[in-house]
């Protein structure tokens, strides 16, 4: 998102972590601003019964944790490492005066948080439904609307393992897997390979 040479001018620096390895925790107050490099990173929550529910995953290229940032308060949810990952991190303060020396990264970071703010609000509607494969359908149909993907029937591949799928969607495993069935009978998808292809 932002140009690592703008970034590595104020400076940041390189951070690196394992899979499974938690980057920040609910409560926690930010201090960096944080960007991937490599792998993958989950935000998630528990409830009272010790459910994972996962806010989102970001990717390469992407940032997370930025709105605490903005309004000093602590981290509404866990940062953890799906994967080895190597991370760029900018200090709070550097990071809010980059933003004043470089007003287009402030334009694309609001861009990146509207593009989230989105998203939550077109499947928060659909966690609280009762029928689960309109919550399948909605986070399929968000995911590929925000990818690269080319045109032709059955050519995006949904980049999401099944719990990671009920993770995001509120489901049970079981659920997901009986929802992907049905909806391959629709015509809605493909599996090839345990993967899961968009129409």
């Amino acid at each position: 998102m932002i140009p690592e040479d703008i970034l590595l001018s104020f400076p940041a620096r390189f951070l690196n972590y394992k899979k499974g390895d938690t980057i920040f925790s609910k409560g926690n107050y930010p201090s960096y601003y944080y960007q991937i490099r490599l792998g993958e990173v989950k935000m998630n929550n528990y409830n009272e019964e010790g459910k994972e529910f996962i806010q989102n995953i970001f990717t390469a290229g992407q940032s997370f944790g930025e709105p605490p940032l903005f309004i000093d308060e602590p981290y509404p949810a866990n940062a953890v490492a799906l994967s080895n990952v190597e991370l760029i991190a900018l200090g709070k303060d550097d990071f809010l005066k980059m933003l004043y020396q470089h007003p287009e990264v402030s334009i694309e970071i609001n861009r990146s948080l509207a593009r989230r703010l989105f998203y939550k609000a077109v499947m928060a509607p659909e966690i609280s439904s009762q029928d689960s494969n309109k919550r399948l359908k909605t986070l399929f149909n968000y995911q590929k609307g925000h990818s690269n993907a080319t045109d032709g029937p059955f050519t995006y591949m949904v980049p999401l393992t099944r719990q990671q799928i009920a993770d995001l969607t509120g489901l049970r495993v079981e659920t997901v897997i009986r929802g992907v069935k049905e909806l391959e009978k629709e015509g809605y998808l493909l599996i090839r390979q345990r993967k899961i292809f968009l129409k």
